[in-house]
């Protein structure tokens, strides 16, 4: 079978951003199609990754104004909604469309468009996808991410200040990054001082509520070899989905979305966790980034924290992970996440990556939907010309 390349990638600013929706998407659309030197009617399949800009913005049928915006006629258009992996997802839903022949050309377009709504707003929109059960007890993903991290900090004995330095280190590869939304370092002290969101969460174990878009374009690797377009390979791709109820878990500090998905990936690419040489994980919270180090297999159950505190996972640590600045710096546009993440790996396989750029010949990225709901864990190697 055809190896699936990706061709092209873009992203735009995250932030607050006056555009709406449809101008977001086309914004990244049009720059991707752009960076690899496709036509717009050459699309097979169009996608896009939104999780609610519905109730975000009262706006549907948004892939459907992108195909017209983008002209990109009569491409066969879908969205892919899978909460906040709804980007992960749609990188599966793209790399399916062309592994299994049904198109040979294909764009990805994740984006959302959050600011203009309040934080109670935004965090409601976002609670909905919890149980209803939960949800009727008033139950947020944030006080998920408290609830967890109080039980992590007490069985693995790790110090509160570790959760900090998760905040740290991403906000300082933030500042390398120019699409990000914070673009600042952070000290410890400021971390640890910052108001309570979710005892022991403080303000910056927070990502922010975002707006921004992202994109990939898919092909054949024949296609791009033919080309002569710098690609990389998507060498191994899998998702999988947890308990709805999170107490339901047998132990709530791992997501056995992350075990599986990537179990699936590391067997399709023939790869074990010590072949990686960088990751974009999903540290909505700083908590997560410790739980999906770990059930990724880069470090035992327990230890991601310490890996943290002896700079392992820094940019030039050992294995580096968010060198984009994560969600916690670069911003949280719900259905463009996932797509970004891997716009981080793509560039750091091409070594376009600038100042943030690390020493990679694989890469991983994993995207999390609610609290390990469901997940999309991608594998990625630099393709040959």
């Amino acid at each position: 079978m055809d190896r699936v390349a990706i061709i092209g990638a873009s992203m735009t600013r995250f932030g607050d951003r006056e555009a709406w929706i449809r101008e977001l998407l086309a914004e990244a659309g049009a720059a991707c199609l752009e960076d690899a030197g496709v036509s717009p009617d050459e699309l097979e399949h169009l996608y896009v990754s939104n999780m609610a800009s519905g109730e975000f913005e009262g706006q549907t049928g948004v892939v459907n104004a992108l195909a017209h915006d983008l002209s990109a006629l009569p491409a066969y258009t879908q969205r892919i909604d899978q909460t906040s992996s709804s980007g992960g997802a749609g990188v599966y839903a793209a790399w399916q469309s062309v592994a299994s022949g049904a198109s040979e050309m294909t764009l990805l377009v994740g984006g959302e468009k959050m600011t203009h709504r309040s934080t109670a707003e935004a965090t409601d929109v976002i609670a909905s996808l919890t149980h209803p059960v939960e949800y009727k007890h008033g139950v947020t993903l944030p006080s998920f991410a408290g609830l967890t991290a109080r039980l992590y900090l007490h069985e693995y004995d790790a110090p509160r200040e570790s959760l900090g330095k998760v905040a740290v280190k991403n906000h300082r590869n933030g500042v390398d990054n120019p699409h990000a939304q914070f673009r600042k370092e952070v000290d410890l002290e400021t971390v640890l001082e910052s108001p309570i969101v979710a005892d022991p969460l403080r303000l910056y174990d927070f990502c922010p509520i975002t707006d921004g878009s992202a994109a990939l374009l898919f092909c054949p690797e024949s296609i791009a070899r033919e080309r002569g377009l710098d690609h990389v390979v998507v060498s191994g791709i899998g998702g999988a989905t947890d308990t709805h109820v999170v107490h339901e878990r047998d132990d709530p500090t791992t997501m056995r979305g992350v075990v599986e998905s990537s179990e699936i990936a590391y067997q399709m690419a023939d790869r074990t966790p010590d072949d990686v040489d960088v990751a974009e994980l999903h540290d909505m919270f700083t908590i997560l980034e410790f739980l999906q180090s770990e059930d990724l297999g880069f470090f035992q159950k327990g230890k991601g924290w310490r890996a943290v505190e002896e700079g392992v996972t820094d940019r030039g640590g050992e294995i580096p992970i968010n060198t984009s600045g994560g969600l916690k710096s670069k911003g949280h546009p719900l259905g463009a996440s996932g797509v970004a993440q891997v716009y981080e790996i793509y560039t750091q396989l091409l070594g376009e990556a600038g100042n943030r750029q690390v020493d990679a010949d694989v890469g991983l990225a994993c995207n999390v939907g609610g609290f390990g709901n469901c997940v999309t864990t991608t594998i990625m190697e630099a393709g040959d010309v």
